[in-house]
C-alpha cells in the first residue's frame, strides 16, 4: 500500500461539515489513496471517532460536525494513510460475530480463519451432539479467537488457550470476560508444552511464514501484526512439528486436531502429520479457494 501524506490528502472544507459528508469526503480520500474498502472503512473510522455504532451513526448523518471531530476523523484518516489496519486504530475485531479486542500483542482475526472453526465444529459434529461434554485446547490462541468462537457454539465444553506472549494472554482473557465466557482458562507456555491432556479438539492457528519471508509481507501484516505471532521457522513449518509431536499424548480416543494452513502448506504439513503417526484428511478450502484448515485424527 503506498504511503500516503493525510495532510495533503484530506481536505479541510472552510464550512461546516455533516457527518455523512465527512464519511463521503473520507472515502474519497481513501479511495484515491488506493485502500481496498473505502467506503467500509470511512464508515469505521468515522463512527469510532464520534464515538456511534452504525445504526447511531446513520441517524446523526445529518448532524454538523464540531472542531474537534473534525480533527479526531483527520488524525485517524493519517493513521489509515499511513497503512494501519482499521482493526488496529479502532483496537477490536468481529470474528464468528463476536467483538473482540485486539492490540499489538496479538494478530487481528481473519476471515479465513472461520475456516479452522467450520472445520472443527464438524469434526465435533461427527462424534454426537455439541451439547455434550468437551476439552478443547488452542495452541497459540492470541487473542482468544479460536477458542472463544468454539466455546459460543458448544454450551457445555470447557477450553484453554495457550500462547508464549503473557501479553496476548492478557487480551484474550478481557476478551473472554467482556464476552462472559466463564468456561474458557489460557495458560502461557509454548504451544502444548504445559499441556495434559485428553482433548476432544485441539486447534491451533500457528506461526506459519517462513523467517525470510516476513519482510516481503504487505506493509499492514510486516509493519502491524507481531513476528512472534507470525514466525515460523527457516521453512514456516516448525510449529507444525511441535504440534504433531505433542498432539498424540494429548487427543482423546476419536479426537481431532486441526489446524490452519498457510498458502501452499498443506502436502508438506500433511506429511509432517502422517510422519507423527496421525491421519490427515483432505485439507478444507477457505471462501477463496485456498487450502486452509487441515482436520488430523490419531490413526487407527
Amino acid at each position: 500500500m503506498p504511503r500516503v501524506d493525510a495532510a495533503a490528502t484530506l481536505v479541510r472544507p472552510d464550512r461546516v461539515r455533516t457527518v455523512a459528508e465527512a464519511r463521503r469526503a473520507l472515502a474519497a480520500t481513501f479511495r484515491a489513496g488506493g485502500l481496498d474498502t473505502p467506503d467500509l472503512d470511512a464508515r469505521v473510522l468515522v463512527g469510532y471517532a464520534l464515538g456511534l455504532d452504525h445504526a447511531a451513526l446513520a441517524a446523526a448523518a445529518t448532524r454538523w460536525l464540531g472542531a474537534d471531530e473534525e480533527n479526531a476523523v483527520a488524525a485517524l484518516a493519517s493513521r489509515r494513510l499511513a497503512g494501519e489496519p482499521v482493526a488496529r486504530i479502532v483496537g477490536y475485531k468481529e470474528f464468528w460475530s463476536l467483538p473482540l479486542r485486539v492490540d499489538a500483542a496479538t494478530l487481528v482475526p481473519r476471515p479465513e480463519t472461520e475456516t479452522v472453526v467450520e472445520a472443527a465444529l464438524a469434526a465435533i459434529d461427527a462424534g454426537g451432539p455439541r451439547s455434550r461434554e468437551l476439552r478443547i485446547a488452542d495452541l497459540g490462541t492470541g487473542s482468544g479467537a479460536l477458542i472463544l468462537a468454539l466455546l459460543s457454539e458448544l454450551p457445555n465444553a470447557f477450553g484453554i488457550g495457550t500462547d508464549a506472549s503473557a501479553k496476548a494472554l492478557a487480551v484474550a482473557r478481557d476478551n473472554a470476560r467482556r464476552l462472559a465466557q466463564i468456561r474458557a482458562r489460557f495458560i502461557a507456555c509454548d504451544m502444548a508444552a504445559a499441556l495434559r491432556g485428553p482433548f476432544d479438539t485441539i486447534v491451533s492457528n500457528p506461526p506459519y511464514i517462513a523467517s525470510g519471508d516476513i519482510a516481503a509481507l504487505a506493509p499492514d501484516v510486516r509493519d502491524f501484526d507481531p513476528h512472534l505471532a507470525l514466525d515460523g521457522g527457516a521453512d514456516g513449518l516448525h510449529f507444525y512439528r511441535a504440534i504433531a509431536a505433542a498432539a498424540p499424548a494429548l487427543l482423546a480416543p476419536g479426537g481431532a486436531l486441526v489446524v490452519e494452513l498457510g498458502i501452499g502448506q498443506a502436502e508438506p504439513v500433511a506429511r509432517i502429520i502422517a510422519a507423527a503417526g496421525l491421519a490427515p484428511s483432505p485439507p478444507c478450502p477457505d471462501l477463496n479457494g485456498t487450502l486452509r484448515a487441515l482436520v488430523v485424527r490419531i490413526r487407527a
